[in-house]
């Protein structure tokens, strides 16, 4: 027997042990229950009732909870079939056959930075089949040779047997879940020893989790390399924080305006951008220079996962720059039935189709327009020219303003980033009201080009405001580009400012800062930001100036990641 199939029996044994530990615990704790009142009226000849109805509806609960359940798999997103992806197929069997392994039954495209293989359907791992989830994002953001050591590494996993083991955890952990909800539900104090093995359950199985990760790495890495592998474990750490900012400033707003676009497309410009290049380095260097370790990970730290890759085979040593999202030729209809047609239906409307390149006339001018609307009693009278002495005050006024908006008390960077946005929306609009085109696309900045000159408004005003461009320096701008008397608002009625569509509600802790602060954070400046969610489930998190900058914990999944500062 050789080391390898002693491992898998080792962690199958574990698993099934862990599972046996449970099901004993939970089925003697039952016993006893029904035991305590049949003993009680044996032996002490009477009968507690209230004592009774507690044991007995205990051993219910608990029973009940541990009856397994069928895994009724839910398909999370679009399947992609040989016949409309032979690219893709081909590369994905070209993988199978180097590791030694028949192919998955399904490959769903889904919406994340991230690859999964997963058994699913059957009882306890009994009687599923093999399915593998592919990111859209993902395939956007590696090139082909680190696709398929991604590939190598998920495929890792069904050769090494933990994608059967997997089903197993899954579903006793579901067990375990259901009875401490059940009894919590009693403010039964019965929970307690299933709380407590919760823990040693999940300490002990997230342990297996992160060998497994390591030995997949070393199967991807002896198949495609280990510089591949390294650099694509790099850039799904570093893409997926990206990709949270890309949907939340650039795609989001675009689908609550009732618009579809390009959506991987649009993160390979995001990408590409200045913001969005910097922001995929930030999280990328932040998850290699971590190391953050909790016992409740599934994964080792990315810093131990490359380091454990030294050594090995690095491959034919070139990566080649071939980008992966080529291998998918029905994007946009894949892109609409992942994400288009979700939120089309739960808008209750049909969006419309557009390009990136129309993006800026048809939602962003109106929703800054809107949002200076709002706060337009500041900016009336008022010129470019005067925001070499006045910015700051404009912006503090708008910012004190904006405080009869929020539902909590605002803290003073929260008004003044808040004021600073609007101010810098406002001279957005002036400048294109006075005939400037005004250009951006995902990950770059806003920039507003006239005859001659050239100016980016969000990144000026907040110059002004925090002082790193001085007055005169700013006045001397507006004279060479002929802007000096441009109103900043129309002193006729707001609405003729083209408000053609409200802007979305704003919450003030996630209005953008400039450029001049930390970049990688803080984003471009042209939509408020949306809720910071989990990068694996999308589950909302605990996003406050409390937690900006800290580890937190998924409610949901678990998982454990850095939150923007």
């Amino acid at each position: 027997m050789t080391a390898h199939s002693i491992s898998i029996a080792g962690r199958a044994v574990l698993a099934l042990g862990l599972m046996v530990g449970f099901y004993g615990m939970a089925i003697g704790i039952a016993a006893l229950l029904v035991y305590l009142p049949y003993a009680e009226i044996v032996y002490a000849n009477r009968l507690h009732l209230k004592l009774a109805i507690f044991c007995v509806v205990g051993a219910v609960v608990i029973l009940a909870a541990i009856v397994p359940r069928r895994d009724r798999f839910v398909p999370p997103g679009p399947t992609v079939t040989p016949e409309r992806e032979p690219d893709l197929f081909a590369t994905i069997q070209r993988v199978a056959g180097a590791t030694g392994q028949r192919m998955p039954a399904d490959v769903y495209v889904v919406g994340d930075v991230n690859a999964w293989v997963a058994q699913r359907g059957g009882v306890m791992g009994i009687g599923g089949r093999r399915v593998m989830g592919l990111g859209l994002p993902l395939l956007q953001s590696l090139t082909v040779p680190e696709l398929r050591a991604v590939l190598a590494h998920e495929f890792g996993h069904f050769h090494g047997g933990d994608t059967k083991l997997g089903r197993i955890v899954y579903q006793t952990r579901a067990a375990i879940g259901r009875i401490v909800a059940s009894l919590a539900e009693h403010d039964s104090w019965l929970q307690i020893p299933f709380v407590s093995y919760t823990k040693l359950f999940l300490r002990v199985s997230h342990a297996v989790s992160r060998y497994q990760e390591y030995a997949a790495d070393r199967l991807a890495a002896s198949v495609a390399g280990s510089r591949a592998l390294a650099e694509g474990l790099k850039k799904v750490h570093g893409a997926s924080f990206a990709y949270e900012r890309y949907w939340s400033d650039e795609l989001r707003p675009v689908l609550e305006a009732g618009y579809f676009a390009p959506v991987a497309e649009g993160f390979g410009q995001y990408l590409n951008g200045e913001f969005g290049a910097a922001l995929l380095r930030a999280g990328t260097d932040h998850a290699v220079e971590s190391d953050a370790r909790d016992p409740y990970d599934t994964h080792p730290p990315l810093r131990e996962r490359l380091a454990a890759l030294r050594g090995l085979p690095e491959g034919d040593g070139s990566l080649g720059d071939e980008p992966a999202i080529p291998l998918l030729r029905d994007r946009r209809s894949l892109e609409w039935a992942l994400i288009g047609h979700r939120v089309s239906t739960a808008a209750g409307r049909q969006l419309e189709p557009i390009g990136w390149d129309e993006v800026v006339e048809t939602v962003y001018l109106p929703t800054w327009a809107g949002a200076a609307a709002k706060y337009s009693g500041p900016l009336l009278g008022r010129t470019m020219r005067d925001l070499a002495e006045q910015a700051r005050a404009v912006a503090d006024t708008i910012g004190a303003l904006m405080t009869r908006d929020a539902d909590r008390l605002l803290s003073e960077e929260e008004r003044r980033r808040g004021g600073v946005w609007i101010l810098g929306a406002a001279v957005a609009t002036a400048l294109a009201r006075a005939g400037w085109s005004i250009q951006t696309l995902p990950g770059e900045w806003v920039t507003a080009r006239g005859p001659s000159s050239r100016i980016e408004p969000f990144d000026v005003v907040n110059g002004l405001v925090s002082g790193t461009l001085d007055g005169p320096t700013w006045q001397q701008r507006c004279v060479e580009a002929g802007i000096s008397d441009l109103e900043l608002w129309p002193g006729s009625d707001p609405s003729d400012s083209g408000e053609a569509r409200k802007p979305r509600p704003m919450t003030l802790l996630d209005l953008p800062a400039s450029r001049d602060e930390a970049q990688v954070e803080l984003g471009p400046a042209k939509t408020v930001r949306a809720t910071i969610t989990c990068w694996r489930c999308k589950e909302p998190l605990p996003f406050s100036e409390e937690t900006r900058g800290k580890q937190v914990r998924c409610s949901k999944c678990g998982t454990k990641q850095a939150l923007p500062r």
